[in-house]
C-alpha cells in the first residue's frame, strides 16, 4: 500500500514524497482511511512510528478540500493541544512539511515566551493551531 492508495489529494502526496514518505505506516495504513470518513479513533503506538502523519494528514486533507476562498482573517478550524512546547513545534512543523501545498495555515503557541508573535499570528489568522493548554487559555 502507498500514501497514493489511500485516496490523498496530489498537493499532500507531492509534500510526502519530497519528504520520502511513500509507504504509510502501520498506524497510518490503519487510521487515515478511518479518520477521512470523519469517524472518531483513538491509536496508539510507539515512539517514530508516524502518529503525527496519521491525524495531521487527514486533517490537511479534509480542510483542503473544504477550504474556501478566504474574505477577510483566516480562522481556526483545528485545534491540537498537546502538553509540552517541545511536542507543540514538533506537530506544527509536520502540519506545514505536509501541507505546504495545500493552502492552509497554521501556527503554534506555548509559554515561556512573549506572547506578541504568537498572538500577531492568530490576528493574521490561521486554519489549524497547535497549542499548550497554559497559553491557548492565555490566549
Amino acid at each position: 500500500m502507498t500514501f497514493k492508495d489511500l485516496g490523498l489529494t496530489p498537493p499532500i502526496q507531492k509534500a510526502l514524497y519530497e519528504e520520502g514518505y511513500t509507504i504509510p505506516t502501520p498506524i497510518q495504513q490503519q487510521s487515515i482511511p478511518i479518520l477521512l470518513q470523519g469517524k472518531d479513533l483513538l491509536g496508539c503506538a510507539q515512539t517514530g512510528t508516524g502518529k503525527t502523519a496519521a491525524f495531521a494528514i487527514p486533517i490537511l486533507q479534509k480542510m483542503s478540500l473544504a477550504h474556501e476562498v478566504h474574505k477577510g482573517r483566516r480562522q481556526v478550524k483545528a485545534l491540537i493541544v498537546t502538553p509540552t512546547r517541545e511536542l507543540a513545534t514538533q506537530i506544527g512543523e509536520s502540519f506545514r512539511v505536509y501541507g505546504k501545498y495545500t493552502n492552509l495555515k497554521n501556527t503554534v503557541v506555548f509559554g515561556g515566551v512573549k506572547q506578541g508573535a504568537q498572538v500577531e499570528a492568530l490576528r493574521r489568522g490561521v486554519d489549524i493551531l497547535v497549542a499548550t493548554p497554559g497559553r491557548l487559555l492565555d490566549l
